[in-house]
C-alpha cells in the first residue's frame, strides 16, 4: 500500500530487486548445475544410460512391447498406472551397486539380492512377500573333437528371476543360456505375454530345460564313444578320461536334479501366484525335466559301470604283466642255475674234461629255455 502511494520509493525498491536478481542469478544457475551433478552421482549405477549391467528394459501392455527406451524407474511407474502391464528388466552379471537402486525401486528383499549378486546357488524357489525369487542353473554343451583328461564337456551358469505383480527381473551369470532369443521369441506370442510376468518365467525356464535336453543327448554320444573305446580289443581308454567325464556329469547333475522341487511348486494347485493357464505350460517343462533327470541318472550308472570295467581291465593287464615277468624270470633262472653250478670250480664236474662240454652246456640251456617258452606260450603266460 505504501509503495503504491510513494512512486519514488516504489521505483527504488524495483531497482534494488533488479540488482538483487542480477547478483543472484549466476549463483542460482551454478547451484542448479551442482545440484544436477549431485543427483547424477547419487543415481544408481544400473540406471545410468549405457551401463553394461542392464541388457534390456521394456514395458509390456496387453502383451505388446511399448516403443521407446525405458528407464527401470519410469517403466515401473508406467506399469503401475495401467492395467495388464508389466516391466521386464534384464541384467547381466550385476554387482551390489548395480542392484542397490533396483532393489529399492522394486522392493526386493536383501537376502534375494545377495544371492543374485553371488551367483553360487542351487536351483530354488523362495517367496518374499509379493515377490518370488527363482534360481535356475543353466548348462551348455562344449563342442570338442576328442575327449581328453582336460576336456570341458558341460559349461554351467545361473539365471535368477525376481517375479512381482507388475514386473519380472532376470539376472544372468555366464553365457550358458542367453536370454535375448527368449525375449525375441516371446514378443511374437501376444496371447502368452498377456498372462503377465509369469509368462516370462515360463519362457526362460523352458529355454533352460531345452538346453538340458540338448546337453543330455550330446553327453550320451560321448558315453557311447567312451564305452566303445574301453571295450575294444585294442583298449586305449585311460582312466583319467573316464574320471573327467564323471566330473562333468556330476556338474550337469547338480544343475538338473535340484530343479525338480521348484518345478513341483510352480505346477502345484496350491500356488495361486502362477496363473492357471501358465501352470499348464510349466507342466510341459516339468515333463522334459523329468525325462532329463532319468537320463542323467542312467548316464551316471553307466559311467560307474564303465569305470569299474576299466579298473578290472587294468587289474587283468597288471596280472598279465606279472605273469610275463614271472615266465621270463623262470627261463632266466635255468641259465643262472647252470652257470652258477659250473662256476664253483670243482675238479670233478660232469663233462668238465669233455671236449664238447662247453657247447653241450649251451645246447642244454637253450633246449630247456625253448621248452619253457613253448609251455608258457601255450598257457597264455607269454
Amino acid at each position: 500500500m505504501t509503495d503504491r502511494l510513494n512512486p519514488e520509493r516504489a521505483t527504488g525498491n524495483g531497482t534494488a530487486r533488479t540488482r538483487s536478481r542480477a547478483w543472484t542469478a549466476p549463483a542460482r544457475a551454478m547451484s542448479r548445475i551442482l545440484s544436477a551433478d549431485g543427483n547424477q552421482q547419487r543415481r544408481p549405477p544400473a540406471a545410468r544410460a549405457g551401463h553394461n549391467a542392464v541388457v534390456d528394459c521394456a514395458l509390456y501392455v496387453d502383451g505388446v512391447r511399448q516403443p521407446g527406451d525405458w528407464d527401470y524407474v519410469e517403466a515401473l511407474a508406467a506399469a503401475r498406472g495401467q492395467s495388464n502391464a508389466f516391466v521386464w528388466l534384464g541384467l547381466h552379471e550385476p554387482g551390489a551397486d548395480d542392484l542397490a537402486g533396483i532393489a529399492e525401486t522394486y522392493g526386493l528383499h536383501e537376502l534375494a539380492v545377495e544371492d543374485a549378486v553371488k551367483a553360487a546357488q542351487r536351483p530354488k524357489l523362495e517367496q518374499f512377500g509379493e515377490v518370488s525369487f527363482l534360481v535356475l542353473k543353466t548348462a551348455r554343451y562344449c563342442e570338442h573333437d576328442e575327449l581328453t583328461e582336460n576336456s570341458e564337456v558341460v559349461e554351467t551358469g545361473h539365471v535368477m528371476l525376481f517375479i512381482g505383480p507388475q514386473f519380472v527381473i532376470t539376472v544372468r551369470h555366464g553365457d550358458a543360456c542367453r536370454l535375448s532369443p527368449v525375449r525375441a521369441d516371446l514378443e511374437t506370442k501376444k496371447e502368452l505375454l498377456e498372462q503377465g510376468p509369469w509368462a516370462v518365467v515360463y519362457a526362460v525356464t523352458d529355454r533352460v530345460v531345452d538346453l538340458y535336453v540338448e546337453v543330455a543327448d550330446k553327453v550320451e554320444d560321448d558315453l557311447d564313444t567312451l564305452e566303445a573305446e574301453v571295450f575294444s580289443r585294442q583298449t586305449t581308454g585311460r582312466i583319467q578320461r573316464i574320471y573327467q567325464m564323471k566330473r562333468e556329469l556330476v556338474e550337469f547333475k547338480r544343475a538338473v536334479v535340484p530343479l525338480q522341487r521348484p518345478m513341483l511348486s510352480l505346477t502345484g494347485q496350491m500356488n495361486r501366484a502362477v496363473p492357471k493357464e501358465i501352470r499348464r505350460y510349466f507342466r510341459d517343462v516339468q515333463d522334459h525335466l523329468t525325462r532329463t533327470v532319468e537320463q542323467v541318472n542312467s548316464y551316471d550308472d553307466l559311467l560307474n559301470s564303465i569305470l569299474q570295467a576299466r579298473l578290472a581291465q587294468v587289474s587283468v593287464e597288471q596280472n598279465n604283466d606279472m605273469r610275463k615277468i614271472a615266465a621270463w624270470a623262470a627261463i632266466g633262472a635255468v641259465w643262472t642255475a647252470i652257470v652258477g653250478i659250473y662256476g664253483m670250480n670243482f675238479d670233478h664236474m660232469p663233462e668238465l674234461k669233455w671236449t664238447y662240454g662247453y657247447p653241450g652246456v649251451w645246447c642244454v640251456m637253450l633246449l630247456i629255455s625253448l621248452v619253457l617258452y613253448r609251455w608258457f606260450r601255450r598257457n597264455g603266460w607269454l
